[in-house]
C-alpha cells in the first residue's frame, strides 16, 4: 500500500497543522473469500501445524506427487466433458485434447501447482475469482473448494466432484447487467474468455478454448487442494478452515465498517479504498457514521460483475465535491480522461482506477477574507485510488497517466485568460501497487525500480526513502506460498 503526493505538498502545509491532511489507503479485499489467503494469528496450534505440513509437502512431495489424472480420473473427466458439451461451450474437443496432451500426466505439485505458467495464464485464478462466491437471489453460495467459504463436508474426491458439478452446472445465480437488468445464469456462464492481449502467456490455442479449459483447470486445482488436505490433516482441515471463515469472512462488511468508524480512521480527511464490492458502496451510504462524516465517492461505471472497485471517502468538513465549491467548478470524476492517457488501456481492469478533482474548504480563519483572496484559500486537489494488477505491470503506466493529466492541465490553465488560481492542483494517490522485491523486466514490477520512477516524477511516498525493500520482503514472507 502506498500514498503518493507531490513533494511540494509538505512545503505548502508546513505552516499549520490545521492545513495538513490525514490520509489512509486500504485494500479491503471485499470479494476475497479464501480463508487461507493470509497467514494469521490463531489460538489453535493445529492451524500452524497444518501450514507447516502443507509447506513441507510442497517443498518435497516425493511419492505423494501423483499425476493429475490420478485425481481427475477417467470417470470424473468423462463426466466433466459431458457437462461441458451439454452447456454448449465452444471448443470442448480442443480443451479435451489439451488435458490429454498437457495436463493429465503432470505431477500435482511439481508440474501443476508450482508451474508459474499456469498462474501467468490465469487458467485457475480467473475462474476462481468469479465462481468462489455467487449470489442466489438474496442468498449466497460458495464453490465446493478448500479455498472458499463452502461449509459442506468434503469426504473424498468423488464426493467433492458431485458437489462441484452440481454447483458449477446446475446452480443458477443472479447477476445485474450493465443496464441494471437482473438476469439468471448458471455459474459456469459467469466465466469470461481469457485474452492473449491482456495475458500474453496464453497461446492462441488456449485462447480459443479458454472457457472449457478454465473449467478443466479449476477442477484440477480444486481436486489438488482436496487431495493435499486429505494427506496433511484429513480430520482437522475442515474444522480449521471454518474457524478462519468465522473470524475473517462472516459479517465482513460490518467488520470493515468497525475499523473505518474507529478513532484512528474516522478522523481521516481522505481514505482511499481498493477492491470494494459494489454492494459495500451501498452499505457505506447507509451507514450513518460514515455517511455523515464522508463524501462516499465511487466511479460512475461501478463494476458489479468483477466487483473490485476503487473508491474514495472524503471528509465533508474538509472538501467540496460535485460542484458545491463557491469559487470554482473544478470538482468531478476524471477517470475516463486519465484512462485515455494510458499507453495500454487494456492493462487496467474495470474498477481498478478512480480519479477525482475536488476543492478543500477554507479554514475558519480564512472565511472572512476578501474576495480577492478567496481562490487562494480554496486549494484544489486531484485524488486517485488504484489497485494494481497481480504483477504490478500497470502501476507505472497509471501513475504516468495521472501525472501527465496534471501537467497538461497546468499548461492549459496558463493559456486561460482571467483570474488565475494562486496554487497549482495538488496530487494525492492511495494505491495497492503490487510491486515486488525482485524486478523482472516486462513481467513483474520491482519496488526499487518503482521508487526510482516516482522520484523522477518528483513524487513522494508515505514510506519515505530507503524503506521499500523491507516492506516488500515482509509482504512476501508472511504469505503461505501454497495459497498465493
Amino acid at each position: 500500500q502506498y500514498v503518493l503526493n507531490l513533494k511540494d505538498v509538505a512545503a505548502h502545509t508546513e505552516g499549520s497543522m490545521n492545513n495538513k491532511l490525514r490520509v489512509a489507503t486500504w485494500n479491503v479485499a471485499a470479494i476475497n473469500n479464501n480463508p487461507f489467503e493470509y497467514f494469521v494469528e490463531h489460538d489453535d496450534p493445529a492451524y500452524f501445524e497444518l501450514l507447516r505440513r502443507v509447506e513441507e509437502l510442497i517443498d518435497a512431495p516425493g511419492e505423494k506427487d501423483v499425476t493429475l489424472g490420478t485425481l481427475i480420473d477417467e470417470e470424473i473427466f468423462a463426466d466433466l466433458c459431458r457437462e461441458l458439451e451439454m452447456a454448449k461451450l465452444a471448443h470442448v474437443d480442443a480443451a479435451r485434447g489439451f488435458w490429454t496432451r498437457e495436463l493429465r500426466d503432470r505431477r500435482v505439485v511439481s508440474g501443476f501447482l508450482r508451474d508459474e505458467g499456469i498462474g501467468a495464464k490465469r487458467l485457475c485464478s480467473m475462474p476462481d475469482r468469479v465462481t468462489n462466491k455467487v449470489s442466489i437471489g438474496q442468498k449466497t453460495a460458495y464453490r465446493p473448494s478448500v479455498i472458499s467459504c463452502f461449509e459442506g463436508k468434503i469426504s473424498d474426491l468423488h464426493n467433492w466432484w458431485e458437489q462441484w458439478k452440481l454447483f458449477m452446472f446446475a446452480t443458477e445465480v443472479t447477476v445485474v447487467s450493465k443496464t441494471d437488468e437482473t438476469l439468471s445464469k448458471h455459474v459456469f456462464e459467469m466465466l469470461n474468455p481469457i485474452s492473449r492481449k491482456k495475458y500474453p502467456a496464453v497461446t492462441e490455442y488456449e485462447e480459443m478454448c479458454s472457457l472449457p479449459l478454465q473449467l478443466i483447470c479449476l477442477a484440477a486445482f480444486d481436486a489438488s487442494l482436496v487431495y493435499i488436505m486429505s494427506l496433511v490433516a484429513p480430520d482437522e482441515w475442515h474444522r480449521i478452515k471454518m474457524s478462519l471463515v468465522a473470524a475473517l469472512h462472516k459479517n465482513k462488511f460490518s467488520k470493515i465498517f468497525e475499523i473505518l468508524e474507529s478513532p484512528m480512521y474516522i478522523c481521516c480527511d481522505a481514505i482511499f479504498l481498493q477492491e470494494v464490492a459494489a454492494a459495500m458502496v451501498h452499505h457505506l451510504q447507509e451507514n450513518p457514521t460514515i455517511h455523515n462524516g464522508f463524501h462516499i465517492l465511487s466511479p460512475e461505471s461501478l463494476d458489479g460483475k468483477r466487483d473490485q472497485n476503487s473508491i474514495i471517502l472524503l471528509s465533508k468538513s474538509r472538501f467540496y465535491v460535485d460542484g458545491s465549491s463557491p469559487v470554482t467548478s473544478w470538482e468531478g470524476e476524471i477517470t475516463s480522461q486519465v484512462s485515455a492517457l494510458l499507453s495500454d488501456k487494456a492493462a487496467v481492469a474495470d474498477g481498478d482506477l478512480f480519479v477525482v478533482r475536488c476543492v478543500m474548504k477554507p479554514l475558519a480563519s480564512q472565511q472572512s477574507e476578501s474576495s480577492s483572496h478567496r481562490q487562494s484559500s480554496h486549494r484544489r486537489f486531484i485524488l486517485g485510488s488504484f489497485h494494481g494488477d497481480t504483477d504490478g505491470m500497470a502501476t507505472i503506466p497509471v501513475i504516468d497517466a495521472i501525472h501527465k493529466y496534471l501537467r497538461l492541465y497546468e499548461l492549459d490553465e496558463l493559456e486561460v485568460s482571467g483570474p488565475k488560481f494562486v496554487h497549482q492542483p495538488l496530487l494525492i494517490v492511495g494505491m495497492d501497487a503490487n510491486t515486488y522485491k525482485i524486478h523482472d523486466e516486462g513481467k513483474r514490477q520491482g519496488v526499487i525500480q518503482f521508487a526510482r520512477h516516482l522520484a523522477g516524477l518528483n513524487l513522494a511516498t508515505c514510506w519515505g526513502a530507503g524503506k521499500w525493500n523491507v516492506f516488500a520482503q515482509l509482504q512476501v514472507q508472511i504469505m503461505p506460498r501454497f495459497f498465493l
